[in-house]
């Protein structure tokens, strides 16, 4: 997009498009290094991830046998473990700075495997959970099922084996990003309560942004407005060269507990049918947080279909605490993560001059917020990062992290567990004809669209349903093999 005559401007060193908190996050490290910053986005985060989330820091109560398995996930695992540990000290800094309450919530989180998932996706991912914790060297504590305080899940959905993480917490996210807005103007930066419309270039620099009728220059712009990134991106030459964004739709949902009481603790499950595992996060004055669903949609959405929030109160209610169900719904929340059509972050230069991109990723966002944060700023500033992130760079072909046979064992696996989490009734035989109808279906449809590339898993399965997915992962395929 050329520059445009005419409008209204002001000039930064940097501008960032998107206040969620990796956009506020970069602002506010940049700005405490004398850099004159603008972040853009409306105040209530329409199709945000972050205001929607859990905000749960940890890493490892995230690990998959999946994620282990390909050097793309080990290396998103690491960057998580070194985000954790700088946590505290970035807690410590946003409180001291602003009044009000603390922003952690949780102290810690313990890890239930229950007997209403399957073996193949709860025992193996509760199994890598303990592994990688081991690996590392990060505590964590057996707990009797009969020992976990506020559990009561129904009988047949109850807790079989569970462990405590006392260093995996979660915060406010509202309150998160209320302190990081304070400190980021504290600290002399500029918000801008709209959304950036388009990116400015001339040749191969891009020069600013327009939102809202104002042109804002700046030598170095940042996209960071998670799965609204994309529009901005279809401004730009280089757009169609880098893994298209989908949203990750979820519902979250805030219940006051009837009696008054909460867990000290984040409870969760391993992640299980393609989505985070169910989580319930106390929030303070008798309110949990309780998520999340996750379904790939091509466009973000601001409104929660029925049947997901139906589907994840019952989950709560039946595997975490019976009485959920008496409870009082304050608020029902919808989020979009960035999801990249390979289903890993896209975080550095962008292929043009001045150009950087935060997003894509997917559930690690927040997370990684002060570590990318950090790293991002510090190229930008000319210096070099200490985490090796050039595995996520922008323009790249299509990650491969698994075989082709290893994506189709999932789909199938997870498809068959998101029957058993919604109990459905089967003859005993029929799990297993099921799955011998599947996996060949699934090879076939995998075939069907592209005979080399195969998308991560829950890009597959989604695919069949929506004709507008097969579409742009055919597209970034194509333009991936001219690039090539």
């Amino acid at each position: 997009m050329n520059a445009q005559k005419g409008l209204e401007s002001r000039n930064f060193d940097v501008v960032i498009a998107g206040n969620g908190v990796l956009g506020m996050s970069l602002g506010l490290v940049l700005a405490r290094r004398g850099q004159r910053v603008a972040v853009l986005g409306e105040p209530h985060r329409p199709w945000a991830g972050t205001a929607a989330a859990g905000a749960m820091l940890g890493c490892f109560g995230e690990v998959t046998t999946s994620l282990v398995s390909s050097e793309y996930g080990r290396t998103k695992l690491e960057l998580g473990i070194r985000a954790g540990r700088m946590w505290p000290s970035w807690l410590a800094e946003l409180e001291d700075e602003a009044d009000g309450n603390g922003i952690r919530t949780a102290d810690g989180t313990t890890v239930i495997l229950n007997s209403i998932g399957t073996a193949e996706i709860d025992d193996a991912n509760f199994n890598a959970i303990r592994a990688e914790l081991i690996r590392y060297g990060e505590p964590f504590e057996d707990v009797d099922p009969l020992d976990l305080d506020w559990v009561d899940g129904e009988p047949i959905s109850r807790p079989l084996r569970a462990f405590h993480v006392p260093g995996e917490h979660a915060v406010n996210a509202a309150a998160l990003l209320a302190r990081l807005e304070s400190a980021f103007v504290q600290a002399g930066g500029t918000l801008v309560t709209d959304m950036a419309t388009g990116v400015e270039y001339q040749g191969d620099r891009v020069t600013g942004v327009f939102a809202n009728g104002e042109r804002l220059g700046a030598g170095q712009v940042v996209l960071a407005a998670g799965a609204r990134t994309q529009p901005l991106l279809d401004t730009l030459p280089v757009g169609p060269r880098i893994p298209r964004l989908v949203s990750g739709y979820g519902v979250s949902a805030l219940v006051k507990t009837v009696d008054g009481t909460l867990p000290r603790s984040v409870i969760r499950t391993p992640n299980r049918s393609f989505a985070c595992g169910l989580h319930l996060v106390p929030r303070g004055e008798g309110e949990v947080y309780i998520g999340a669903t996750n379904i790939i949609s091509v466009e973000p959405r601001e409104i929660p279909e029925m049947r997901d929030l139906i589907f994840l109160l019952q989950c709560a209610q039946r595997q975490v605490r019976r009485s959920l169900s008496v409870g009082g719904v304050t608020k029902i929340q919808v989020g979009n993560r960035p999801v990249s059509l390979d289903a890993f972050p896209i975080i550095g230069e962008g292929g043009m001059d001045g150009l950087w991109i935060m997003t894509g990723t997917y559930r690690d966002g927040l997370h990684l917020s002060p570590l990318l944060s950090q790293e991002i700023a510090a190229r930008m500033l000319g210096e070099e990062g200490e985490a090796d992130l050039s595995l996520f760079r922008p323009v790249r072909p299509p990650v491969q992290a698994w075989s082709r046979e290893r994506i189709i064992d999932d789909v199938v696996e997870h498809q068959i567990g998101i029957g058993y989490e919604q109990d459905w009734k089967l003859p005993v035989e029929w799990d297993e004809w099921i799955k011998m109808d599947l996996r060949p279906a699934t090879a076939a449809w995998a075939e069907e669209i592209d005979p080399e590339i195969t998308p991560p898993p829950e890009l597959l399965f989604t695919s069949r349903f929506v004709p507008d997915l097969v579409k742009i992962l055919r597209e970034y395929y194509a333009v991936s093999r001219e690039d090539g």
